[in-house]
């Protein structure tokens, strides 16, 4: 039988790049999952602290070269790669030096939230299925972690659905506490629309604050996993009213309840084909 192929998108993983509980469940869940016969690829930005050197990475020129237009601008993106430490798994890195080549992560140093947040966001989203597709790997569950990664799940369930690598992908996305108070920009939603989208399919990111890019990616996901104890109730309620398959906070030792997540909502893909 083929191997499950999940994809991680995440903005953090250790031990590139911890800030949040998102970097602990990043590195360890794709590592339990490919001990249970998975096979894992994992995305995430990278992002001006990540120490190049240290960390071993080096870019793939095969998959380096692509545009990914914003507002009607060209912006270059630059894959790279590095190996986890005591793992058989590669972490490939989305880098563009306008985005991504500072200091800090999604503050400047004077603790003031990016102005740009919204584009580095929908670059990373944008990139993310790009890179996927150039690699020529159709993932069977693609599951993203946190705010940054909210608008992948619309992406894949409209203007990717008839693509032959996402039309069969399941989309399962985690929410986390850690988030932000601003808003990101006012035009978000337009400027994330894309081929074969409408601002329609973006209407519900219009607010733009945490809890719309919560809502907004629930909308388009398959499955939902609550990974913090302390979710905005609004975004609960929200949850609880789509009917669709849920993972309270709860983390095993081996992450059995994330495998039975998974081959639930597979397996709702055999019962429909039947």
């Amino acid at each position: 039988m083929a191997k499950t192929k999940l994809l991680i998108v995440t903005h953090e993983m250790s031990p590139f790049l911890e800030l949040t509980k998102i970097s602990e469940i990043t590195r360890q869940l794709p590592q339990a999952m490919q001990d249970k016969g998975f096979e894992i690829r994992i995305l995430m930005p990278r992002f001006g602290n990540i120490n190049e050197r240290r960390n071993r990475l080096h870019e793939v020129i095969r998959l380096s070269g692509m545009n990914i237009i914003i507002d009607d601008n060209d912006n270059p993106l630059i894959i790279k790669v590095a190996s986890i430490p005591a793992a058989r798994m590669q972490v490939y890195f989305l880098d563009n030096e306008d985005y991504f080549q500072r200091k800090y992560v999604f503050r400047d140093k004077e603790d003031k939230f990016y102005a740009d947040n919204d584009e580095r966001t929908i670059f990373f989203c944008k990139g993310a299925l790009e890179t996927v597709k150039k690699l020529g790997w159709a993932p069977d569950i693609v599951h993203c972690h946190g705010w940054m990664t909210s608008l992948v799940p619309a992406y894949i369930k409209t203007s990717y659905k008839n693509d032959p690598t996402f039309k069969n992908a399941k989309v399962v996305y985690s929410i986390y506490e850690n988030c932000f108070t601003e808003k990101l920009h006012a035009d978000l939603h337009k400027k994330a629309v894309m081929n074969a989208m409408t601002l329609e399919d973006t209407k519900v990111f219009e607010n733009a604050d945490c809890n719309t890019l919560h809502i907004g990616a629930i909308t388009y996901s398959d499955a939902v996993v609550l990974a913090n104890e302390n979710i905005d109730s609004n975004v609960l309620k929200f949850v609880k009213d789509s009917n669709k398959p849920t993972l309270a906070y709860n983390l095993t030792d081996d992450f059995e309840n994330f495998y039975a997540l998974y081959e639930e909502i597979s397996d709702e893909e055999l019962v429909s084909i039947a």
